[in-house]
């Protein structure tokens, strides 16, 4: 295979290795903060151990904390105030939802179903696929 930039290699995916059980924090999404019971955080694995990472990721601002890497996180807020018609906004949105997304090794898919604003409030439907199955949250 012929690259197009020979300068810099790609990273070798290892198809013979599986991946292990997602473990995460779970998430109430509609306060917007980790579930906890009895002082502790509530963990979750799977299907919605990847939920909970992918809905955290578009809510971090990519770039904006040191303690993240430059991987992480989602650039939603940079369309704020760009004088894009809304269309263009809605393209944008949904390619930086992708990109956030797709980091995930767990991740396979990710299909952006609905992209509204309402007033100045960006309302996302995001699918996606992962090693578990698929799923939708909103945003």
């Amino acid at each position: 295979m012929t690259q197009l930039f020979p300068m810099y290699s790609l990273p070798q995916e290892n198809a013979g290795a599986a991946l292990p059980l997602y473990t995460d924090v779970a998430m109430d999404y509609d306060r917007g903060e980790p579930r906890w019971e009895s002082g502790n955080p509530v963990v979750v694995t799977g299907l919605e151990a990847v939920k909970s990472w992918a809905w955290r990721t578009i809510a971090t601002e990519r770039y904006r904390w040191p303690i993240y890497t430059w991987s992480y996180g989602c650039e939603l807020l940079t369309l704020v105030g760009q004088p894009y018609l809304a269309e263009t906004k809605r393209s944008e949105a949904s390619r930086y939802v992708r990109e956030a997304l797709l980091v995930s090794p767990y991740i396979t898919e990710v299909t952006v179903r609905e992209v509204s604003f309402e007033g100045s409030t960006l309302h996302l439907t995001v699918e996606f696929t992962s090693v578990y199955g698929k799923e939708r949250f909103y945003v």
